[in-house]
């Protein structure tokens, strides 16, 4: 006989937790089901630790809609809970003239996205702010921010917690299946066991889309595919050469090497981007030439020898090499014809900021 739970959240990253968290605050019972031994192991520890503004995402999608809120939404909830973040600001650079059209169009898009504080800069201007920044013009974001992102999580769980979520580490769902009275979840791990649920929200993250396939009854053809994007992070030594972090014009389907500062002023240059065939978080430094090439487009000043090997971080992408980067998959009854069931594939950057209105509308589709 399964043990029966109103609502079992699959997933404890940064996303799954701020779910868990908005369904308990509106009263439904949550566990929350964690494969490994801690939450936030993956991709929510493994990433920028950026708040994004919303700039670069498409008309409408759910990236710019749940970007733009989830930032304000999650400025306020730092701000209240006394999490570590600094809204220090982002300067995306044009290296030479053939890149302005490329700033010109982020500012653009930026205003459709409800992103309106971006500052266009000439090279004087730029030079001021950063002096160590070579660029021919820029586009000052004032509202980017860095954040503390396992305080973020820890955040999140606490309240959760508060409002009677358990979080069930080393709960791996190896299986399940769509039944007349409810979805039932097959549990790995130390003690296998089985539990029926009024409402399963998928959010594995790298491993939706396999969970997706283990519980039988949801259609097949709803599962989109998976790929894993690799990025590398070189972190810089000595003094920090910026006040901000600096992003360079995109180029082909990623963002370049970004200059990142987390909250204890240390510098990194990434991500990156690279495709790999499983999760294999493995550094590999033969990617350093590459980078100091990339990074002296902006960063003339760069020492040889600067660079030390960082971390790396996946993505879970739906679509692979030679394809666009797809919007965020969120799939509801109308989407499955489920009922209770919730999917995220692809949740990506920009996922942390985006985390508690992704929590907002997940709690909409039930």
């Amino acid at each position: 006989m399964a043990e029966r739970i109103e609502c079992a959240v699959i997933g404890a990253g940064v996303v799954g937790l701020a779910i868990a968290r908005k369904l308990a605050l509106e009263g439904r019972e949550v566990v929350v089901l964690e494969a490994e031994t801690a939450f936030g192991t993956h991709t929510s520890a493994r990433n920028s630790e950026v708040i994004h503004a919303g700039i670069y995402y498409a008309t409408g999608s759910l990236k710019a809609r749940l970007c733009v809120a989830g930032r304000h939404l999650l400025y306020r909830y730092c701000e209240e809970h006394d999490i570590g973040h600094r809204r220090i600001g982002k300067v995306i650079v044009a290296s030479d003239e053939t890149q302005i059209p490329g700033l010109q169009k982020y500012q653009a898009q930026a205003e459709i996205n409800g992103v309106s504080d971006l500052n266009w800069l000439d090279a004087p201007a730029l030079r001021e702010l950063e002096p160590e920044v070579r660029s021919v013009a820029g586009v000052l974001s004032p509202s980017t921010g860095i954040i503390d992102s396992h305080g973020l999580m820890l955040a999140y769980l606490g309240d959760a917690e508060q409002h009677g979520v358990s979080l069930a580490l080393e709960s791996p769902v190896v299986g399940g299946a769509i039944e007349d009275d409810g979805i039932r979840l097959d549990i790995g791990g130390a003690e296998p066991m089985s539990i029926k649920c009024r409402s399963v929200i998928n959010s594995a993250g790298l491993n939706a889309q396999a969970v997706a396939r283990s519980i039988a009854g949801v259609p097949s053809h709803t599962i989109p595919p998976s790929f894993y994007a690799i990025g590398h992070y070189y972190t810089l030594t000595g003094r920090a050469p910026f006040r901000r972090l600096i992003y360079p014009v995109a180029r082909q389907d990623w963002l370049g090497v970004h200059v990142t500062i987390d909250l204890g002023g240390q510098v990194k240059f990434g991500p990156d981007f690279s495709w790999i065939q499983r999760v294999d978080y493995r550094f590999d430094d033969s990617r350093e030439a590459a980078f100091y090439e990339a990074i002296r487009f902006y960063y003339p000043g760069l020492r040889d020898g600067a660079l030390q090997p960082g971390y790396t971080g996946i993505r879970p992408r739906i679509t692979g090499p030679g394809e666009p980067a797809q919007d965020f998959v969120i799939q509801g009854k109308d989407e499955h014809g489920l009922e209770g069931l919730v999917n995220l594939y692809g949740i990506e950057s920009p996922g942390l900021t985006s985390s508690l209105a992704i929590a907002d509308h997940v709690a909409s589709l039930l």
